[in-house]
């Protein structure tokens, strides 16, 4: 089954591929600068102790960024 969710609401060790990117144009070059582009997978590490920043996956990197900031990609999860 797929489930559609935001990318600040995944759990440690889950993944997906990413559907949509929504926000303003400079929000969205921002993020597509650092990898997260539409069809790519990423996988979620760990959440910070207090639950912000979140680590990710992506490309084969590890990439840390705040709840907020991923609020706008949509992923896809098998």
């Amino acid at each position: 089954m797929v489930a559609i969710r935001k990318l600040s609401e995944i759990q440690p060790g889950e993944k997906g591929k990413i559907i949509d990117i929504t926000g303003e144009r400079t929000y969205v070059k921002r993020l597509n600068d650092m990898g997260l582009l539409k069809g790519t997978v990423v996988e979620m590490v760990r959440n910070a102790p207090l639950g912000d920043p979140m680590e990710i996956i992506v490309r084969d990197y590890k990439l840390t960024l705040r709840k907020a900031e991923v609020d706008g990609v949509i992923i896809e999860i098998e």
